[in-house]
């Protein structure tokens, strides 16, 4: 009974879609690779043992991280010498990083791959959480005091942002940079002056985009730069579609091959040699075509719920950590699914993101569970103070 009594304040509205989407996406990555692993000359299992194996490994991280005494991660010792090995990694792995789409982020392990890039978020939201926290009473006096204690903080956030998108890996710099960027809009700051900072934000990003990347994109001096090239893709993925826009084109016909119900698990028709990366980047493509709109939309609805489970914990905390920490996990749900699917759908760029919990790829899948652990370890403390409450009140 006692191993069991440890559960008793698991939040299972978080945890069972969780566990939902993981084996979800354990089907998907046998469906969507099986055919690529008898292309590379191996087993139709490859991938599928891998997955296999990370999710079982990231169950576990989950429920260790979920009864984690948070005041371990908050050791400034500890945090410091973390914040100095992920500088030395990335400036490193442009060097002798792994090249994997062309992005040198990729350390190798034997058969696996890890991605510093990923393990930043993480990093990133345990980080600014800490040091905000701390300096709450400060920061919110005046707008000259929030300013003059977080910005050596945004300086080395901007320096490991920089250091990812140099590698180049746009889509995983960009994602980190949102988390900073909710993180330190919910620190204390007006919500005029928040709302101003996103819509300028939002205008820079549009700008850089269509006026700097795409006229980059057509050049001939860019025209071997594959995150470049990608470019091309979103703006005219049918004028290239045996070139850059031949993932976009192949993603639009598996998605209206799969139409309101799919053509079957397994049955789909662009996994076999048509879409590049199906069992990554384009995952959702390949679980449209085979599920149809309708599993792609349940998919899409237990993500959701997981992320508007993550913000209300957060906002019903009484501890500014404990909050930072929920609304940072959220943005990085958020905005990775929506860079993913943007993509996929051909909305934005394609930035080599993978879908949480679905996609391929074993440093997504441990950072996810290390934040989700996170997030139920909030959910945990929120719950046992509610017990004491009625403890006492009784």
């Amino acid at each position: 009974m006692e191993p069991m009594s440890r559960f008793k304040n698991l939040d299972y509205f978080l945890f069972i879609p969780y566990i939902i989407m993981s084996v979800i996406g354990i089907i998907m990555v046998y469906s969507a690779s099986a055919n690529i692993g008898i292309q590379n000359g191996g087993s139709p299992l490859s991938y599928f043992k891998k997955q296999l194996f990370y999710v079982i490994l990231s169950v576990i991280i989950v429920v260790l991280m979920s009864r984690f005494k948070l005041s371990k991660l908050r050791n400034k010792q500890f945090l410091s010498s973390l914040e100095i090995i992920f500088f030395i990694v990335l400036v490193g792995l442009l060097a002798f990083g792994a090249t994997v789409n062309g992005a040198a982020g990729w350390i190798r392990i034997g058969p696996f791959s890890l991605q510093p890039a990923e393990f930043v978020k993480f990093f990133l939201i345990i980080r600014l959480a800490n040091i905000i926290d701390a300096k709450q009473a400060i920061i919110t006096r005046s707008a000259a005091d929030w300013w003059g204690q977080l910005w050596p903080t945004m300086v080395r956030c901007g320096i490991l942002i920089i250091l990812i998108f140099a590698q180049p890996d746009a889509g995983g710099a960009a994602i980190n940079f949102a988390i900073v960027f909710v993180i330190f809009m919910t620190s204390g700051i007006s919500w005029k002056k928040a709302v101003s900072f996103l819509f300028g934000g939002v205008v820079l990003v549009y700008a850089a985009i269509n006026f700097i990347l795409v006229p980059m994109s057509k050049s001939s001096m860019f025209s071997n730069s594959y995150q470049l090239q990608r470019i091309i893709a979103f703006t005219n993925p049918f004028g290239h579609a045996t070139g850059a826009g031949q993932q976009l084109v192949n993603s639009y016909y598996a998605i209206s091959n799969g139409g309101l119900f799919g053509v079957g698990l397994g049955n789909s028709v662009q996994k076999t040699g048509y879409l590049p990366e199906p069992n990554t980047d384009f995952i959702m493509s390949i679980l449209t075509e085979e599920l149809g709109a309708i599993g792609a939309i349940c998919v899409m609805a237990l993500l959701t719920f997981i992320i508007a489970r993550t913000v209300l914990l957060g906002i019903r905390s009484n501890s500014t950590y404990q909050s930072l920490i929920c609304y940072g996990v959220a943005t990085y749900l958020t905005i990775q699914t929506l860079f993913n699917m943007g993509g996929v759908l051909g909305a934005l760029p394609i930035t080599g993101v993978t879908f949480p919990f679905i996609s391929y790829g074993g440093s997504s899948i441990l950072t996810l569970s290390l934040c989700l652990g996170l997030v139920l370890n909030v959910s945990n403390r929120q719950r046992e103070a509610r017990r004491a409450l009625q403890a006492t009140t009784n």
